[in-house]
């Protein structure tokens, strides 16, 4: 479902960040970091404090119509043409995949449509919107990476974390087996399918695990909830976090990372 052919635009003054049910509730260090990025690269963002769900859980349960109501109350939040940044490529996906086909033939098609092609998940603008440039402030270590199947296959953004993370000089990526395999969290999945769910996630520890790293990230928080919860249940050592987080707290200071004093001193 990727698209064949994806035109970035160019860097804008403002963005509209969403920020997503599981990054409000559980993860909103993610959020802080996204938005803390962007504004680092001179992007005012706007919140949209009447945001709330992007309508996935129930659409991916099959229940359609609660999916388009909740969906269309986020709509109208958008009403200026900026981009719509989302941090994750499980709700990205929802939104510029699936919201035309969920509003087809009713009055929102149009507005649903010109809302879809402005959203892109959030790595991937850093990285090819903004041409972000990251100077690496912390401690060498060694992490994993999990990509979700919405960011590998519906926003075709695989490639995007590891080529982030290779810009921190400190930071040795390592590549797990099966890199491509579902954590198994897929939002009500692991809810009405547990023993697949839980066989799943078990088999993704043990791959991250296997790869001697202690550390690994993400790009959504679904599968960070999915992955970290088990690997704690299991007292296996490895912990997560999600990329945003991990990039703000290895780059903080100005541009690139860079603090005051070398800004002022760097032709």
């Amino acid at each position: 479902m990727t698209e064949p052919v994806k035109v970035y635009p160019a860097k804008p003054q403002k963005v509209f960040f969403f920020g997503t049910c599981l990054v409000d509730l559980f993860f909103p260090d993610a959020g802080m970091a996204g938005i803390q990025l962007l504004e680092r690269e001179g992007i005012e963002v706007l919140f949209p404090q009447a945001q709330t769900c992007c309508g996935q859980p129930a659409y991916t349960s099959g229940y359609h119509d609660d999916a388009r109501a909740v969906a269309a109350a986020q709509l109208p939040l958008f009403d200026e043409p900026w981009p719509i940044v989302v941090p994750s490529g499980s709700c990205a996906g929802m939104m510029r995949q699936h919201y035309p086909a969920l509003f087809q033939d009713t009055p929102q098609q149009a507005l649903a449509n010109e809302v879809a092609a402005r959203v892109w998940e959030l790595t991937d603008f850093l990285l090819n919107v903004c041409h972000i440039k990251l100077r690496d402030q912390g401690e060498p270590v060694t992490v994993a990476m999990h990509t979700s199947c919405s960011a590998r296959r519906e926003m075709g953004i695989a490639a995007v974390g590891p080529a982030l993370l290779g810009q921190l000089d400190k930071v040795t990526l390592v590549e797990q087996v099966r890199a491509e395999e579902c954590c198994g969290f897929g939002g009500t999945f692991a809810v009405r399918h547990p023993e697949i769910s839980g066989a799943m996630v078990n088999e993704k520890v043990s791959s991250l695990v296997d790869t001697g790293a202690r550390a690994f990230v993400t790009t959504d928080c679904g599968c960070l909830m999915n992955i970290d919860g088990h690997a704690e249940k299991e007292q296996q050592p490895l912990r997560g976090q999600h990329i945003l987080s991990f990039l703000w707290q290895r780059t903080q200071g100005g541009p690139g990372g860079q603090d005051r004093e070398d800004r002022e001193v760097t032709p």
